[in-house]
């Protein structure tokens, strides 16, 4: 383990210190250029990571660790990384001094548990209730206090805790994403973004004649072409005479009428179709005053179903007016300048589709949003799944690091020392906040930490917005339980594992 930890400190130094400075509400964002020139800006542990491109074996751990940690949590991914870089900087002090890796990964596991067990002990319950959202509210507004968008923090964490609350089963403690539509758009300010209660689709009617607004919609959802049928084998037609050719266009116009009027005959005044159709059948459309939409993707398409009651329809011959869908209103927004047209569908049958709509001046800060966004939604969907709660700023790890400490004078085997190493890495991500913050870290931790053990407040943390107030719960600075629990028992797991590597084989080392 010694070649592996000390080969490895290259591989998670570099990782864990490039996100050091992203954590906490003065983190830092960081601009990643892609091979090909595209520019990503963000300060999302996860995202960094994704797109970093990582060659060492340690390093990549580290990435797929904060990963992991996104694909469970959602939030939480710059920390477990910021950990578990920690931890790996101790257990190398300790190996130094000649303890053996699987001592040092023990007492690691032992102080993980207690830190765990001692988590349960001070958290609050968090009453999830949709009458009164501020608490919840506040809670989104911590998780994108460290983004771009907390400028407008409020607003966007409003818009989290509606768009969650509007899909979430309260009883069955289960929110279903599939329900939240995030649609960008470049363009406008990040204070235009809006919860639209209905699908938003980046598509306009077929014709430009056609109405740019409707009520009291009820619409066919087709994913049948608009199109006269063809034989399934292959085939030639040979037409050989001016009235062939005109027998052949009127069947296909004859088709195309029909088919028409089976939509307008099953009582529909709007037909959604995921193919295209060509301009005959466009033109006939809006002759007989059928509005249409073509090219609607099949994620988008399954959405507007579930929206409106509609059910999808595989073929013009099983359309009935049972399987129509039904929407207050359906128009078009146009945009600026440009000329950008998107659909609106509201006032739906089903209000727990919603579709969060996204502006921001450029592409970057869109994105940038929407993964903010989805960061403060994870956070409130975990709050509905496990609504106990822990204190952030670095409490509740200098809480851990204490209870860990006392514990560990009390083991009289040699694990002592790895748990004293596991609470010395649990007080770095205080100490990176403190940093950040332009803070003196050293001082700042000392200080904090005998303030907790004197008054025995597991809820003093890091006074990161200089606000005078080191209580967390004063400040409202909140993290789920499930979301810590989840980043230490992560980070160790990963530690452990590396500390039993002892040797790094490549192809072709060994010829």
């Amino acid at each position: 383990a010694v070649v592996s930890t000390q080969s490895g400190h290259y591989g998670r130094g570099s990782v864990a210190q490039c996100l050091r400075s992203s954590l906490g509400p003065k983190g830092l964002d960081k601009i990643l250029v892609s091979s090909d020139g595209d520019i990503t800006v963000t300060n999302d542990g996860a995202t960094i990571l994704e797109k970093m491109d990582v060659e060492h074996q340690i390093a990549k751990l580290m990435v797929q660790l904060s990963k992991s940690q996104d694909d469970e949590i959602g939030d939480g991914t710059t920390g477990v990384v910021v950990l578990a870089g920690a931890l790996l900087e101790q257990a190398e002090i300790l190996l130094e001094r000649g303890i053996h890796p699987i001592r040092v990964a023990d007492g690691y596991e032992n102080a993980a548990q207690i830190a765990i067990e001692h988590m349960n002990t001070i958290t609050d319950t968090f009453i999830v209730d949709k009458d009164n959202k501020e608490p919840l509210v506040k809670t989104a507004m911590t998780t994108l206090g460290s983004k771009i968008v907390n400028r407008c923090g409020r607003k966007f964490a409003e818009m989290a805790v509606d768009a969650i609350l509007s899909v979430a089963d309260l009883e069955r403690k289960d929110v279903s994403f599939d329900l939240i539509k995030i649609e960008c758009k470049t363009g406008g300010k990040l204070e235009d973004s809006q919860l639209v209660k209905g699908v938003i689709i980046d598509k306009t009617m077929s014709h430009s004649q056609m109405p740019k607004e409707l009520n009291d919609v009820k619409m066919a959802i087709l994913t049948c072409a608009f199109e006269p049928p063809k034989p399934k084998t292959k085939h030639n037609l040979n037409v050989g005479s001016v009235e062939d050719y005109n027998k052949l266009h009127a069947y296909e116009k004859e088709q195309f009428i029909d088919m028409i009027k089976k939509i307008k005959d099953s009582g529909a005044n709007l037909a959604i179709c995921q193919w295209g159709f060509d301009d005959e059948a466009n033109h006939l459309c809006l002759q007989n005053e059928l509005p249409a939409v073509r090219w609607v993707g099949g994620p988008e398409i399954e959405l507007i179903a579930i929206a409106t009651g509609g059910r999808i329809v595989p073929r013009f011959s099983e359309l009935t007016p049972d399987k129509l869908g039904y929407a207050g209103k359906v128009r078009e927004i146009e945009f600026g300048t440009t000329k950008d047209r998107m659909m609106v569908i509201e006032d739906c049958k089903n209000t727990r589709a919603v579709t969060l709509f996204l502006r921001g001046s450029n592409t970057m800060i869109v994105q940038e949003a929407k993964r903010s966004i989805w960061d403060a939604m994870c956070v409130i969907r975990n709050l509905v799944r496990d609504n106990r709660i822990v204190y952030g700023g670095g409490s509740n790890e200098i809480s851990c690091a204490i209870a860990v400490s006392a514990a560990a004078d009390k083991v009289p085997s040699i694990e002592q020392y790895a748990m004293r190493a596991f609470a010395d890495a649990l007080e770095s991500v205080p100490m990176a906040l403190a940093e950040n913050s332009g803070l003196a870290p050293f001082a700042t931790l000392a200080e904090v930490k005998s303030r907790q053990i004197k008054e025995d407040n597991p809820r003093l943390g890091i006074d990161c917005m200089d606000a005078g107030e080191n209580d967390m719960k004063v400040q409202h600075v909140i993290e789920t339980l499930i979301g810590k629990k989840q980043q230490i028992m992560l980070a160790t797991q990963l530690v452990r594992m590396i500390l039993k590597i002892d040797d790094v084989r490549s192809p072709g080392e060994g010829e």
